[in-house]
This record gives C-alpha cells, sequence and structure tokens, in this order.
C-alpha cells in the first residue's frame, strides 16, 4: 500500500511537471472492466462517461481486445501506399450496415470531419463554391478548421483568425440556413444530435426540410456523427433514426472501442472527388485500427447492442422524468437512445462532482447540461444503480441549495 502511494505521488508529479496543462483531470483510472472502471485507490465506478462516446462497449471487451492481440502479432503498420486487409473489409462491413458508398480512414472525429470539409470544397471548387453553413452551438473538433465551423464561440477564444468560409446559424432552423444559402454556398454540416452543445436532438420536420434544401439548391448535406453515430442514439448511423440521409458523414469515438480510428464516408456519386494525392493520413486505417474496428462492428450484431440500447433508452429516460418531477433543480431530460442529458436549473459541474463521488462518472454538455453516455451493452441492474447514485446526488445537491 505505501508503495502505491509512492507511485501515485510520483505520478502526479509527473503530471504536473511533464504533462501540458489542457486538461484538469481529478481521477487517475488504473483498470477498467464492462461498465465499471477503478482508480488508484481501487475505488470501483460505474462510468457512464465511456471515454465520451468511446468505450460503446464497455471496457476491455473481450472480442475488441482479442482482436488487437491478434492483429498486433501479425502486422500493425504498412501506410496506405499499399493495401492491407483488414481496412478494405471494414469499409465493406459500413457499408452494408446502411451508407453505401466510400469510405476514408482517419484517426479521429476532428481528421474525419477535416476530410468532409475538403471533400466539400474540392466539390465545389471548379463552380466557385467554398462556404459551409453550420450551426451555433455545435462542435466538430478542435483543429483550426473544425474550430471554425464549431458554433460555440468559447472554443475559439485566443485562436483567432476564424479560418474563413464558414457561415453560422441556428439549430433547428430551416428558415436560417435557407437565407444563407449563396452562389458560394457548397454544403450544410450539423450533427443529427448536438453533444457538446448541450444534447440537442434535430427536429424530425428540420432534418427532412434542410434534406430538400439542399437537394434543390444542388449543395451536399453532410452529417458529424462522431459522437451520436455508432449506435449510441438507437441505430447505427444516427441518420437511420431520422430516416434522412446525407451525402456524407463523419465518425470515429466508438469506432474502434477505445482504439484510435476515424472515417468519413461519401455516396457512391462522390467516391471520385478527391482523387489519388489530394488526401492522406499516415496511421489512417491501419491494420490494427481496422482489426479493432471490425471487432466492433461485428459485436453489434452478435450481441444485440442496438436492441440492448433502446430498452436501457427507455428505462433510463423513464427513470430520469420520475427524477425532474421529483427535484426542482432538474428542467428537462431530453437525448436519444443513450445519449441523454439532464437540463438544470444552474451549472451542471456540481452535480457531475458529487455523482462522482459516489462512484459514478457523468459529464457535462455545456453550462447546465448533465451528460449521460452509458455502454451501449450497458445492463438493466447498471441502468438503476446510476438512477439510484442520481437520486442520491440530486438530493444533496437540494440541500445544499437550501442550506444557503
Amino acid at each position: 500500500m505505501a508503495e502505491d502511494k509512492k507511485n501515485y505521488k510520483e505520478i502526479l508529479e509527473y503530471q504536473d511537471k511533464y504533462v501540458m496543462h489542457t486538461y484538469s483531470p481529478e481521477i487517475l483510472l488504473v483498470k477498467g472492466k464492462g461498465s465499471y472502471v477503478w482508480d488508484s485507490a481501487n475505488k470501483k465506478y460505474l462510468d457512464f462517461s465511456t471515454g465520451i462516446s468511446v468505450c460503446s462497449l464497455g471496457h476491455c471487451h473481450p472480442a475488441v481486445t482479442r482482436a488487437i492481440k491478434e492483429q498486433a502479432g501479425k502486422l500493425v503498420h504498412v501506410s496506405n501506399l499499399y493495401m492491407n486487409e483488414k481496412q478494405p473489409q471494414l469499409a465493406a462491413k459500413l457499408a452494408e450496415k446502411g451508407f453505401d458508398g466510400y469510405a476514408f480512414f482517419a484517426n479521429s472525429g476532428a481528421e474525419a470531419n477535416e476530410g468532409m470539409i475538403k471533400l466539400a470544397r474540392k466539390w465545389g471548387s471548379s463552380k466557385g463554391k467554398f462556404e459551409i453553413i453550420v450551426m451555433e452551438e455545435s462542435f466538430h473538433g478542435r483543429t483550426l478548421a473544425t474550430l471554425a465551423a464549431t458554433g460555440r464561440s468559447k472554443y475559439r477564444v485566443g485562436f483567432a483568425p476564424d479560418m474563413p468560409g464558414f457561415v453560422h446559424v441556428p439549430f433547428n432552423d430551416v428558415s436560417a440556413i435557407e437565407k444563407k444559402i449563396s452562389d458560394k454556398t457548397c454544403a450544410v454540416l450539423l450533427e443529427p444530435v448536438q453533444g457538446e452543445g448541450g444534447i440537442i436532438p434535430s427536429r424530425q420536420d428540420y432534418l427532412e426540410k434542410v434534406r430538400e434544401l439542399c437537394d434543390k439548391h444542388g449543395i451536399l448535406l453532410m452529417f458529424d456523427e462522431v459522437q451520436c453515430g455508432m449506435g449510441r442514439t438507437g441505430t447505427f448511423f444516427a441518420w437511420q433514426g431520422y430516416g434522412v440521409q446525407p451525402d456524407a458523414l463523419s465518425m470515429a469515438k466508438a469506432l474502434g472501442n477505445g482504439f484510435p480510428i476515424g472515417a468519413f464516408m461519401v455516396r457512391r456519386e462522390l467516391g471520385t472527388v478527391l482523387g489519388a494525392g489530394t488526401h492522406a493520413s499516415t496511421f489512417g486505417g491501419t491494420p490494427l485500427a481496422c482489426a479493432a474496428a471490425l471487432a466492433v462492428v461485428d459485436a453489434f450484431d452478435s450481441e444485440n447492442i442496438l436492441d440492448n440500447c433502446n430498452k436501457q433508452s427507455e428505462l433510463l429516460m423513464s427513470g430520469l422524468a420520475k427524477l425532474a418531477k421529483k427535484y426542482k433543480c432538474v428542467k428537462e431530460v431530453r437525448g436519444r437512445g443513450l445519449l441523454i442529458g439532464v437540463v438544470l436549473d444552474r451549472p451542471a459541474n456540481d452535480l457531475r462532482k458529487m455523482a462522482s463521488s459516489k462512484g459514478l462518472l457523468v459529464l457535462t454538455a455545456g453550462e447546465t447540461v448533465l451528460r449521460l453516455l452509458p455502454p451501449l451493452n450497458v445492463s438493466r441492474k447498471e441502468v438503476e444503480e446510476a438512477l439510484q447514485i442520481l437520486e442520491e446526488s440530486l438530493k444533496q445537491l437540494q440541500e445544499s441549495q437550501n442550506a444557503k
């Protein structure tokens, strides 16, 4: 035990001295299994953050772990100057899930979104079109292009000037898009469910009308499904829950269940827009990353992941609705599938900390929304455990407020 405390102190010193302070981590996690993680003091937490919608099959999923181990002993990396057997297999499986087109593989969601942005500009370049209409309160990444596309201005502070070519409009407002379409517009980019912006789902009629608008004006419709895709909202691709298919979509996070991999897909008619030499990624789509992702996609079928997601979503949303009636600080519960936001009448970070102290890891979205992202294979018992901890935390929050 004394040795463990010494190691913990040493790690904290290294963190402070050698790791850039772009994060403010509070807990040192050392182990994970299924829906749970353990910290350096061996405290157990139910993880409803899943690495920000990454470990959607839980931690150390046996099939994914096995696939990584096997591939690591066979072939790790060869670059895209050569073919590897895993990448085309993964592209085919993703297409079979309902979006029949071409895939480009990268390492992260920001890279996938950068690729879509480049696709749209390349597609529009011969027509003099380069502007992309994006949404307020959106989040698309931290690179300079995806940051300029992001609709939450706080993330752009200090990085001016913004990359030109992005026009921001209110989300869920078709008329706002229509007013901004010009002869320079090449695409509309949006999240079917906004994540960082506060877990805000698109309205059904909104997506339908945006699709019609893009078709009418001959511009591309692109969906950022980095957080809301890969089963998170109850269908494999988020667009499938609305029945509104985009021209291109991005994915990452849960695709490798923790192993870094991202991708964007385009419909077949757009497959030649980015020709040889126009876009590339050294580490994109390595045999190792694709082996992990193949195991993830296979698990969706073999383990009935989507059925469980929808079943546990109903249980969790119902339980949260009861808490909303009981505790006045809860204004609304919203979301789709297991991408859920609990809207409070105050900053959500205090409630997040209280839940963490009681053994439940959750996140915030925006300033006043508690974000719940349980594994898609979460059990009924684990959902009930989370609801119990949230009730205890809400009670504590209410009591602390009354005491002031």
